[in-house]
């Protein structure tokens, strides 16, 4: 018989397996050898049992035989749906076939697995599975952590983002053009998304164009569309984005970009809201909210002669800037745990959370890219990550090297660190660490006696001696 044991020993110590079988052999059999492998493990030999025990126990994960006394296994799975969100579901039978095993994975079920079991098999797909619900246990619990921390996508608790978002929801209900200035990656375009989403033009169609991606012999057809035969490849009529999005809201990305002779245009749209389609000769009019973003500095090109100061004046009407990253690096901690939630979320992977050496050096760092490039670095993190921390090895050379660089020159962390910020984070225990004092705890209490304190702690005495010796 194949041993019955498991990759994820630290973990299953924890973890509560429910098993519903009525063959006493069987169930004899399945309980001991998930005991031996570290989880706590439950048996009962009907639905009707197993129900009585998830009205006040949640396990991780449900093991149902097909064929039970009284109520099935299926009805067991939608009896345990009903009573909790969480558990996997595995059921085993040994009437099996295709049609019930599809719906049984239809129904919920994490697998559906044939008698006589193969062990092997079995661990796998309980690993599996219970890998799957604790990356939806960790979903949940992040995007609890977040909600408060989240504003309309962007994510910050820093002084300078709250004061931000109180501007968003003070100009939202105005109708008068905003301009967004900022960094390159500081997020503009979920400025201008929170603006939409937060006005009463929400219902209505929000949509983006760069100013710079589009060749300017054609920017002024996108805008505005175009009539039948107006150019060389306008074989029909096209609506433009003004048209496109009556009603709602339209960004201009890296408004600097446009054509000095499309400003003009742009200009008569904002003051009486018409304009005339390329080829057109009817003016049309609309209703629209004209949100600008950029990068560069529009006073500086209106010196230059490329960009009008009537439009600047009117774009504007509310001014919004967006904060770099290094001037809120109380957010950097927060936006790395969101990025890693994310990318393991997205590889499969369960990394924990970052180190108090990663966090410092994160923090440390300048980030000229901004948020955009906060994002790379931790996907690449994450990429490179085979253990349960996130550590400074992870991140990328420039980061290690440009902090260690700035320390060495001047002995001391670079930028607006707070040695709270990092203690914070410091005195935080690990999971480990937490197991570790509560079973010397444990041990205490009972005078040393490991089979009373592997009772105690619900786990066998062989799981008990792996976390003595780790």
């Amino acid at each position: 018989m194949a041993e019955f044991t498991s990759t994820q020993s630290s973990e299953n110590s924890m973890e509560c397996i429910l098993v519903a079988e009525d063959d006493r052999q069987l169930a004899q059999l399945l309980y001991e050898e998930l005991d031996e492998a570290g989880y706590l493990v439950k048996t009962v030999d009907s639905a009707e049992e197993a129900v009585e025990q998830l009205k006040s126990w949640e396990p991780d994960l449900v093991v149902s035989d097909l064929k039970l006394p009284g109520a099935d296994g299926m009805t067991l799975l939608a009896w345990t749906q009903e009573l909790h969100a969480q558990p996997g579901f595995l059921i085993i039978t040994a009437f099996g076939s295709i049609p019930q095993a599809v719906e049984a994975l239809k129904s919920g079920a994490d697998d559906f697995l044939a008698k006589p079991l193969d062990l092997e098999h079995l661990r796998i797909s309980i690993e599996r599975t219970l890998r799957h619900r604790r990356l939806k246990k960790e979903v949940r619990r992040f995007r609890e952590l977040m909600a408060c921390d989240a504003f309309h996508g962007m994510i910050g608790r820093s002084r300078k983002m709250r004061v931000m978002f109180d501007q968003l929801r003070e100009i939202a209900s105005a109708q008068g053009t905003a301009l967004i200035q900022g960094e390159s990656g500081v997020g503009k375009e979920l400025v201008a998304k929170a603006l939409h989403d937060l006005s009463p033009r929400s219902k209505a169609p929000f949509l983006a164009v760069n100013c710079a991606g589009i060749p300017a012999d054609l920017l002024e057809s996108e805008f505005f569309g175009h009539e039948e035969g107006a150019f060389t490849g306008a074989v029909k009529k096209k609506e433009g984005l003004f048209q496109r999005t009556h009603k709602g809201s339209l960004l201009l990305d890296e408004i600097g970009e446009m054509p000095y002779n499309l400003q003009s245009k742009l200009l008569r749209v904002l003051q009486d809201g018409t304009f005339r389609p390329v080829g057109g000769n009817k003016e049309q009019k609309v209703d629209v909210r004209i949100i600008c973003s950029t990068n560069q500095k529009l006073d500086s090109l209106i010196d230059e002669g490329s960009f009008r100061q009537d439009l600047f004046y009117r774009l504007e009407t509310f001014s919004i800037t967006v904060p770099p990253l290094r001037e809120r690096k109380d957010d950097i901690p927060l936006l790395a745990a969101h990025f890693l939630n994310r990318f393991c979320l997205q590889m499969g992977k369960e990394i924990q959370g970052l180190t108090p050496e990663a966090i410092e050096q994160l923090c440390a760092y300048s980030f000229p890219g901004n948020v955009r490039e906060l994002q790379n670095v931790i996907e690449r993190a994450v990429t490179f990550c085979h253990g349960s921390r996130l550590d400074v090895e992870h991140l990328p050379t420039r980061i290690r090297q440009c902090v260690n660089a700035e320390i060495k020159q001047t002995g001391a962390l670079p930028g607006e660190i707070t040695d709270n910020l990092i203690q914070e984070y410091e005195m935080l225990p690990t999971l480990q660490e937490i197991e570790k004092k509560y079973i010397d705890h444990v041990l205490e209490k009972v005078d040393g006696n490991k089979r009373r304190a592997a009772a105690i702690l619900g786990v066998s005495r062989r799981t008990l001696y792996r976390h003595l010796e780790d």
